[in-house]
């Protein structure tokens, strides 16, 4: 495992929750957001940073989404569609005027070291109260299905806490229009939800909550509805997780195996769509570590970033490793996922 740190806060008071991808070409792509004192705050501003060299060296963050007045953007994800076009996607919040939308931009040629980025432009997702962070999935079917957390209402508070509920949009047009669908109840502080397609074609909906442990819901009709929500025996302190299938056909989970503390980052392996778990292979031991996200080359390299220590040193963390890596772990005694 080959381990490099993207970027630290220098002069900025904080930074944390990245994202990635990787161009067909090998260029990789990092995202995370920072701006004024903490999150959240209306100085909030998303940043993205690149590197042509397989994630050896880093080019300075530069700023792509800095709403005026008292909107933020936070939560930024990297996403490339079936078509290659990057997607960078992120929500916009101002409490003044209680709005809480979800934000793209989209570039077409995602290798070069200075895409063309287009406009920002809001999606429209048919939520009061809407909040996304994790990549959308496209379906076998063609479809794409965005996570979201929602409300009926636009809360005075930054998170509607006790009355949010977990969906997709779904798009069948590459997403130039949304619609809204499932309204999954889980315990308090439920939101960044992700979703996998299954071989046998349901969908799978993991949910981070307050609990101690991912909630689930479950799909067969390609996300028109969705199940109620229940628990899983995945261990989870309340904080952002990673699930996504790799070209093996096997689930990558990168997991807090910690019920209250965000110390320790674990990477697992499912062969059965998430039955069982093998590896556990650690990423990083240390406290403070926190909301992974991963892409994959296609020879099975995966490619995967968090954060550490938002306050302090505010590292933004790449860890290059393989599935052989991760099994190895599991053999050797690697943390359990459950």
């Amino acid at each position: 495992m080959r381990t490099t740190v993207v970027s630290t806060k220098g002069a900025r008071q904080w930074q944390g929750i990245p994202g990635i991808e990787r161009a067909a070409n090998g260029r990789l792509w990092v995202t995370f957001y920072s701006g004024g004192p903490k999150e959240p705050h209306p100085d909030n501003e998303v940043l993205v940073t690149t590197s042509g060299d397989d994630g050896a060296t880093w080019s300075e963050p530069e700023v792509v989404a800095s709403p005026p007045g008292a909107t933020r953007a936070y939560d930024p994800a990297l996403w490339h569609d079936p078509a290659g076009r990057l997607w960078l996607i992120y929500n916009q919040a101002n409490l003044e005027t209680r709005e809480f939308t979800v934000w793209a931009m989209v570039a077409e040629d995602s290798g070069a070291a200075r895409p063309r980025w287009s406009a920002p432009r809001r999606l429209e997702v048919g939520a009061p109260f809407a909040v996304h962070l994790n990549k959308p999935t496209a379906l076998t079917t063609g479809e794409w299905l965005l996570p979201l957390t929602w409300g009926r209402y636009a809360p005075e508070t930054p998170f509607p806490r006790g009355h949010e509920l977990q969906g997709v949009v779904i798009s069948t047009d590459q997403g130039a229009t949304w619609r809204l669908r499932g309204e999954v109840e889980a315990p308090p502080w439920a939101l960044e939800n992700m979703v996998v397609e299954r071989r046998d074609g349901s969908l799978w909906m993991l949910i981070r909550t307050g609990s101690g442990a991912l909630w689930q819901s479950v799909s067969e009709d390609r996300g028109e509805s969705w199940a109620a929500g229940s628990p899983t025996g995945i261990v989870n302190p309340g904080s952002r997780f990673l699930i996504r299938r790799l070209h093996s056909g096997r689930l990558l989970l990168i997991n807090t195996p910690d019920p209250e503390r965000r110390r320790r980052l674990c990477a697992y392996l499912s062969e059965n769509d998430g039955a069982s778990w093998s590896g556990g292979l650690e990423l990083d031991g240390r406290e403070k570590v926190s909301y992974p996200d991963a892409a994959q080359a296609p020879n099975g390299t995966i490619y995967a970033v968090h954060d550490c220590d938002r306050y302090g040193p505010g590292e933004i963390v790449l860890k290059v490793f393989t599935e052989d890596e991760v099994l190895a772990a599991g053999e050797a005694g690697g943390q359990r996922a459950d």
